[in-house]
This record gives C-alpha cells, sequence and structure tokens, in this order.
C-alpha cells in the first residue's frame, strides 16, 4: 500500500471518530485522532467529546496502553484538524504531540481559525517533527463548515428546506398539508436536533402552526426565530431595512453556529435574494397525485450546485450547496452579507 493510500485510510478514521462529536463538541469543531504504529496497527484513537473537555489528540494519546508506549517514539499521528497552539479551556495540543515524541503527523486540513491558523504546524515542524497537511482535505474542512462558516463568514450556516408535490406546490390550494413521510419527517427531526436554530416567517408560524422541535428524534430542539415586525426576534430590529442580514447578526452575536431555514416561499426567497446568505439546500418532492393546485413553491437559485439524491419510499429528497462559496481557501470578506 503506498503512502498517499495509508494516509487517507486512517484520515478516513479519523472522520469517523470526529463525527461522534456533532450534538456535544460546539462550538468547537469536530475533530478526530488516531495514532498508528510502525506496523500499522492502531494504538490510540480519539475524538473531541465536549467543548471544555479534552480534544481528539489528547485523548487519542489517553488510549494508548502501557505496554505500547514505547512505540510513539516511531508512531504516526493522524487528525482530522490541524492542532491547536494556544491555550483555551485546555494546552495546546501541539505542544502535548511534541512531548509525546510521535516521529510523524499527518493533518487533514489547516484550520483557518484566527488563534490557529498554521501555528500547530509551525510549532511541530520546529520541533523536527515530519509533518504532511492536506489528506483528505476537502472532506475534512465539509465536516467543519459551519464552525467555519460561523468565524470566518462571521454568520451562522444556512440551510434552506422545504418539501413540495412533483407538480411544484408547498401546500393544497392555500392549504396546509403533510407532505413528508413518516420516515422523512423524523429525518427532518434529526436534522433539526442537529442545527442551533431554526427559522420561519409569520404567515408560517400562524397559518401551520408548527411546534419546530425534535418530538420524532432525540436530541435537543433548536432555537425558535419567527420574523414578525410585531413581535420581532430583536428588540433593535429595524424592519424597514432587509431583515436577512438583520437575523444572521443577531445569531452570529448570539453564538448561533447553525440555522435552518423552514419558511414559506416568501421568506425563502428573501434569504436567495442574498446569494451568499445560505449555504445548502434541502428540497423533498413527494409524489401524492391527489393536489393540483397550491403554492408555488420556491424556484432554485442559479448558485445552486445539485449535490445528491435520497429516494425513501415515494418521496425524493435532493441536497444543494452554494456553488458561490468555496470552503477550501476563500476570502470571507467575499461573501459577507451586508445590509
Amino acid at each position: 500500500m503506498e503512502q498517499l493510500e495509508k494516509d487517507t485510510f486512517y484520515m478516513r478514521r479519523c472522520l469517523q471518530l470526529a463525527a461522534n462529536g456533532l450534538q456535544n463538541a460546539k462550538p468547537n469543531p469536530m475533530v478526530g485522532a488516531v495514532i498508528v504504529a510502525p506496523d500499522g496497527r492502531i494504538i490510540g484513537e480519539g475524538y473531541h467529546v465536549r467543548c471544555g473537555e479534552g480534544h481528539a489528540e489528547v485523548n487519542a494519546f489517553a488510549s494508548v496502553r502501557p505496554e505500547d508506549e514505547a512505540l510513539l517514539a516511531e508512531a504516526t499521528m493522524y487528525v482530522s484538524l490541524e492542532p491547536c497552539a494556544h491555550y483555551g479551556r485546555t494546552p495546546p495540543c501541539a505542544d502535548l504531540i511534541i512531548r509525546k515524541g510521535v516521529r510523524r503527523v499527518v493533518v487533514g486540513c489547516i484550520d483557518q481559525f484566527a488563534k490557529v491558523q498554521g501555528r500547530g504546524i509551525k510549532k511541530l515542524t520546529d520541533a523536527g517533527i515530519d509533518v504532511t497537511v492536506g489528506v483528505m482535505e476537502r472532506e475534512c474542512m465539509e465536516l467543519n463548515e459551519r464552525f467555519f462558516t460561523y468565524n470566518e463568514g462571521r454568520r451562522p450556516y444556512v440551510l434552506v428546506k422545504w418539501c413540495q408535490t412533483d407538480r411544484g406546490c408547498i401546500d393544497n390550494d392555500g392549504k396546509p398539508t403533510m407532505l413528508s413521510t413518516p420516515f422523512t419527517r423524523m429525518l427532518s427531526h434529526k436534522l433539526r436536533a442537529e442545527y442551533d436554530a431554526i427559522l420561519v416567517g409569520r404567515v408560517t408560524a400562524e397559518r401551520d402552526r408548527p411546534r419546530l422541535n425534535v418530538r420524532h428524534w432525540s436530541g435537543p430542539a433548536p432555537m425558535r426565530i419567527v420574523i414578525d415586525r410585531n413581535r420581532p426576534f430583536d428588540p433593535s430590529a429595524d424592519f424597514s431595512r432587509p431583515v436577512v442580514p438583520q437575523v444572521l447578526k443577531y445569531l452570529y452575536d448570539k453564538g448561533v453556529q447553525s440555522l435552518i431555514v423552514e419558511g414559506g416561499a416568501k421568506t425563502i426567497q428573501s434569504f436567495f435574494d442574498y446569494p451568499f446568505s445560505w449555504d445548502e439546500i434541502r428540497v423533498e418532492t413527494s409524489m401524492r397525485n391527489d393536489i393540483l393546485f397550491g403554492t408555488n413553491a420556491p424556484e432554485l437559485p442559479e448558485n445552486a450546485r445539485f449535490v445528491r439524491s435520497e429516494k425513501y419510499g415515494d418521496n425524493e429528497i435532493r441536497w444543494y450547496k452554494n456553488a458561490l462559496i468555496e470552503h477550501i481557501g476563500y476570502n470571507p470578506e467575499s461573501y459577507a452579507v451586508k445590509p
């Protein structure tokens, strides 16, 4: 097995581990780490379980058995995100790696967070450790899109979603109707548990009376935001100005890293009017043939890039990404959302 193939194999394991921190690692990024002996055996692994507790590297070293400690001097550590180099709630992981004396470190991607941003890698190389950067870089960046968008773009990561009929209607002749299946409804609630906030417009809130919770899944309910000038989400909101930039700034200031927009066509379009105010789209299409007329579903913006589709019974879910936003090496100023 060639070196790149080996590095990819172990980095994939890092990503598997990192994903376990989805619920509790935030506001920190999800990170996984694996320690590999010269014979290819994994002698330690870990992930960042919870904000304020040990990072992935700390947990990986802690899992190494006493009889394997002697192997560290010739071992390779794989980590999906650049080790931190600053003191936060925990000491710098780069210093720990240096003390443990591993021979080589393979990093999935550089941490663009201002307090890290290459400093961890520099510390390692200055200590004489062989460092490889960029193995499965795109996958490692995508795992923490919400973290990077929040810290670089200074706004929450935004998922826009709706359900429609195959004729492109989001209701039945203007009346609310259930288009999701029990299974896809469960998937929708799973998404809510993974996001920090959820937003709808006034009409949707009054007509549908959505609870916007996670009753069909296990996890925390997202913060509820309703765009209503009579009951403003923020006492300082000015509805004489565009609302979307105000909402995003309000949520950023609140430390909210991710947002689901589930409103009607008008609310969704208000986000599409700002090409850099959304990151992902999820469209569920129902094949119910008893709905002939209704409110037109939103039109996909020109910058929506199709990513994948999933079939669940008669319903299909299609995912899109914002083609204007590149999460590897982008300049945050290029997509700042301004009034």
